[in-house]
């Protein structure tokens, strides 16, 4: 059933950087196997997507928002959550939004695919495969906590992933401790 699949592995391994009951947004949800996750775990969670169905199947885990982020304006204007997710979803226009919604001390944990996903599979057209470096170069500005861009065979496909955090605004503050896993 969508939406009860194990989250993903970069997903997981990384939210240990989330602040304790930190607001999660989800971008493109669909049937929520994420916001399940977090709100499992005592998150605010807050999911959007253009699928009516999908909304429906996450309404009673928190804030579900129907809307096509594509052709329509941004639902979240203004505001920022402690942890943002996409996984699976690239629409470029979109990006400075993305971003600009991680609040201070937040994380943005993002996975999708890549160039070179034409020669496996789907998605195939250039407009929904990242090129090489395009995470880090849209995160300018972030503290990039880990960054992947390759290859993988569980199940076949090229991706690109980051883990990064927006820094608090103090500049007097101690260098920040981002563990590199959730046992450190």
């Amino acid at each position: 059933m969508h939406g009860t699949e194990a989250p993903s592995a970069w997903i997981s391994r990384w939210s240990h950087l989330v602040p304790p009951g930190g607001g999660v947004l989800d971008v493109a949800c669909g049937h929520g196997r994420h916001l399940r996750w977090f709100a499992q775990r005592g998150h605010a969670v807050t999911g959007v997507d253009r699928s009516a169905e999908a909304i429906a199947a996450v309404a009673t885990l928190g804030r579900a928002v129907e809307a096509d982020i594509e052709n329509g304006p941004w639902p979240f204007a203004g505001e920022q959550f402690d942890v943002v997710v996409v996984t699976n979803y690239l629409w470029r226009p979109l990006l400075p939004q993305i971003v600009d919604s991680v609040a201070p001390g937040g994380v943005l944990l993002y996975e999708t695919f890549a160039a070179g996903n034409e020669t496996v599979g789907k998605p195939s057209r250039p407009d929904f495969l990242l090129q090489h470096g395009e995470l880090l170069r849209v995160c300018t500005g972030l503290h990039i906590v880990a960054y992947e861009d390759g290859y993988t065979d569980r199940p076949e496909r090229f991706v690109q992933r980051i883990a990064a955090v927006r820094k608090p605004p103090d500049p007097s503050a101690l260098p920040a401790r981002y563990p590199l896993d959730a046992t450190g």
